[in-house]
């Protein structure tokens, strides 16, 4: 209902901010948020209070500890602890509180590495985790498990939507803790800048990503949260209640490489450090699902790059 509370958790996230923005131009107005100085999500009895002084009636579960591979390998007790915290703690309030509506928003990075591609909702726990994002991924699948387990003993209607990789506004921007896109931007940027005859970028280059425009992806999180249980349940099961998000195809990182250089303008060269890790070497989401329930893409990746670059050079620059 437009007229409902909703409390949007990590509002000034990339993810968070964007689900705020497409609630607004659907006309709710009643949305609760708390910065991170207000509200610490990690402390139990300050998360349970918030809920019992504000009555949400609905909550987006957007906040998270993100961040690329370097900050995954570098800080995993900060990854597998903070967003075990974050999850548990507004999961257990929204219960306590009588909220039966929330949505928590995971990662493609849950599934196993040498699962077979795309990736369907059902490889879930088949086989061993992405060592580099291994901590970050276990809660992501704890936040799964959380949402399923009070649908099931206590009858909520919690559900858990996928992501792809992620980009657009809002994005991190941060010299070693961003993400391939966010990197690339500000690196390709900077040598633009400074006349760099060369950009030399982690990996080997030929690892496969899928990535989402973060507006694409705030529109499928309201679509799913709007869907009617019984809907949702048709495409869902009691052990299996997550749903994949993502554009549909991948490309390499040299091809995403090539699209970021030509979106900034940079003249130089790109070459690949094979000494530093690739990661998982494909990465492409199922979305069947979702599409079967009525959501789509709309931003492709040349214009989504081109929207995050104008983004970067307003506020980051």
């Amino acid at each position: 209902m437009k007229t409902s509370k909703i409390y949007v958790a990590g509002h000034r996230g990339m993810v968070g901010s964007a689900i705020v923005r497409q609630l607004k131009a659907a006309g709710h107005d009643n949305i609760v948020t708390r910065t991170h100085d207000e509200l610490d999500l990690t402390h139990q009895a300050a998360v349970n209070d918030f809920f019992v002084k504000n009555k949400p009636e609905e909550v987006f579960l957007a906040a998270a500890k993100v961040g690329g591979i370097h900050a995954n390998n570098t800080y995993p007790a900060d990854f597998i602890y903070q967003n075990l915290m974050i999850e548990a703690n507004i999961i257990q309030a929204a219960h306590a509180n009588d909220v039966q509506k929330l949505l928590f928003l995971g990662s493609s990075c849950i599934y196993p590495k040498a699962v077979p591609q795309p990736m369907r909702e059902d490889a879930l726990l088949t086989g061993v985790l992405e060592l580099t994002n291994e901590p970050y991924a276990i809660a992501k699948i704890a936040g799964i498990k959380l949402c399923e387990s009070y649908n099931r003993q206590f009858g909520r209607d919690y559900r858990s939507v996928m992501p792809t990789n992620l980009y657009g506004p809002g994005d991190n921007y941060h010299p070693e803790n961003s993400h391939v896109i966010p990197a690339l931007i500000r690196r390709f940027h900077e040598a633009k800048v400074n006349n760099a005859q060369s950009v030399t970028i982690w990996g080997s280059g030929t690892p496969k990503r899928e990535f989402l425009y973060v507006d694409d992806m705030a529109a499928a999180s309201v679509h799913v949260m709007n869907l009617s249980k019984a809907s949702y349940d048709q495409h869902t099961q009691p052990m299996l209640s997550h749903i994949n998000v993502g554009c549909g195809y991948d490309v390499t990182i040299k091809e995403l490489a090539e699209a970021v250089r030509k979106t900034v303008g940079y003249q130089g060269e790109i070459t690949f450090d094979s000494t530093r890790p690739d990661g998982t070497p494909r990465k492409l989401m199922d979305s069947s699902r979702i599409n079967a329930l009525g959501w789509q893409t709309k931003v492709d990746l040349e214009t989504g790059l081109g929207l995050a670059y104008a983004d970067y050079q307003k506020n980051h620059v």
